[in-house]
């Protein structure tokens, strides 16, 4: 680092858990950031609703204005509020004033992604979000540089720590998806209202970033087929786990002939699969590459220490003028809808017990052009219905098909008389080891 060495000048809109370690970053790591940037990182001013005098900004000015992180001695706006409208019109102002942005706002990349990535390029000015997707994994970067030489065949992740942490309670120790809701809620691992978790919104949200990057395409969210966690019974993980598999919450994005698919849902991979063994809270992403092969990143997927050290991550890289401007859109690329997506299913149905259900079930798919791989069908399973008639769970494991083609061949399972409730189908992914 030369001595006269300008520092880069930071400011920061918001001061909640993860502003809190950005702020603690700057301030005890200040030598060995300076040294990895080539200059100071020096944090000037933050801007937030309510001042927190506990909180040592090191200096800084506090002010309640965002519009005081406008002014000429800001160089990089960090954007830490959250949200959606009020934090994608701060980001825009700072490109459009040539300041560069960083921010771990999934839900704004996701939605406008390509108009603020387009404006930063325009500008040439950087936007970093490498806390957006994964907390402190550095998985944006790998995509953007470690992976730039390679042609990406497919994405796949456990990128929301809430449905994680449930479904290893479910399948670890035996508790219902309620009962791991619960226990979650009680340690902070998920919000009051855990909607946007556990249904996978914003599973889906990291997913369009993923898939942006990895495909060279728009930010499509709105094409992200989303599925939750909330129908999943630890019947499901038990009989997952006899057939060879565990029971996981993914993000897949997958370059196909047509187009790209782009899915969130509950998923069974092989046992023998790296995300298999993901558990609690913690977050994988899986990547193929056409050079490379498949590499996997784990780590702490949130929190406020993992998400601080990616923002600073990327305030390093902008001090070293190595930050990207943009890097995607280059093509127009269709998303795949559900039901063009090809894969194996798991299926769970509750029928009467009585000779000959389970070879009715099997014609039916196979009138289709399904094949069944795998099933279980025993007298334990049987079980008494509200009317004290007995019914067993046929379990099935198919060989991979169309969506379309499940759909059209359940519906007619599902009139079945000897079928007595709803069927349960979770995709399975046999790839990913």
């Amino acid at each position: 680092m030369r001595a006269d060495s300008k520092p880069l000048r930071i400011g920061i809109a918001g001061l909640g858990t993860v502003a809190g370690g950005v702020v603690a970053l700057l301030r005890n790591n200040a030598d060995a950031l300076a040294r990895r940037a080539g200059r100071p990182l020096s944090l000037v001013r933050v801007a937030s609703r309510s001042p927190k005098p506990e909180v040592d900004l090191n200096g800084a000015a506090f002010t309640t204005d965002l519009n005081a992180l406008h002014e000429p001695d800001i160089d990089v706006v960090v954007e830490l509020i959250g949200g959606e409208d009020r934090a994608a019109e701060l980001m825009r102002r700072a490109l459009q004033g040539r300041q560069a942005v960083v921010t771990a706002n999934k839900a704004v990349l996701a939605r406008h992604g390509g108009e603020l990535l387009g404006l930063a390029q325009t500008q040439g000015v950087a936007l970093g979000f490498e806390a957006a997707v994964a907390g402190g994994i550095p998985v944006i970067g790998a995509l953007t540089r470690g992976l730039a030489a390679n042609r990406v065949q497919m994405v796949a992740g456990i990128i929301n720590g809430t449905s994680n942490y449930i479904l290893t309670a479910m399948s670890q120790h035996g508790a219902s998806f309620q009962a791991a809701l619960s226990q979650a809620q009680a340690q902070g691992f998920a919000e009051a209202d855990p909607t946007y978790d556990v249904e996978g919104t914003d599973a889906a949200h990291k997913l369009a970033i993923l898939a942006a990057l990895a495909f060279d395409m728009d930010f499509r969210f709105a094409a992200v087929y989303t599925e939750g966690i909330s129908g999943i019974t630890k019947e499901d993980l038990g009989y997952a786990e006899e057939l060879g598999y565990r029971l996981k919450h993914l993000a897949i994005a997958r370059q196909g002939e047509g187009g790209v698919e782009a899915r969130v849902h509950p998923t069974l991979v092989p046992e023998s699969s790296l995300l298999a063994g993901v558990s609690g809270v913690m977050n994988a992403v899986w990547i193929d590459g056409e050079g490379i092969g498949p590499t996997l990143y784990y780590g702490a997927g949130a929190g406020a220490m993992p998400t601080a050290s990616a923002v600073v991550a990327d305030l390093i890289a902008i001090a070293r003028g190595d930050a990207l401007a943009c890097c995607t859109g280059a093509k127009q690329q269709a998303v795949l809808p559900i039901e063009r997506v090809v894969s194996a299913f798991y299926l769970r149905i509750p029928s009467r017990d009585a000779p000959g259900v389970f070879a009715e079930v099997a014609a039916v798919l196979g009138r289709h052009g399904i094949s069944i791989e795998g099933a279980i069908q025993r007298q334990g399973a049987v079980r008494s219905g509200d009317g004290g008639e007995s019914w067993v769970p046929i379990i099935i494991l198919t060989a991979p098909v169309a969506e379309g083609a499940m759909a059209a061949a359940l519906q007619q399972v599902q009139e079945m008389p000897e079928v007595v409730g709803d069927i349960t189908r979770i995709r399975v992914e046999r790839g990913l080891t």
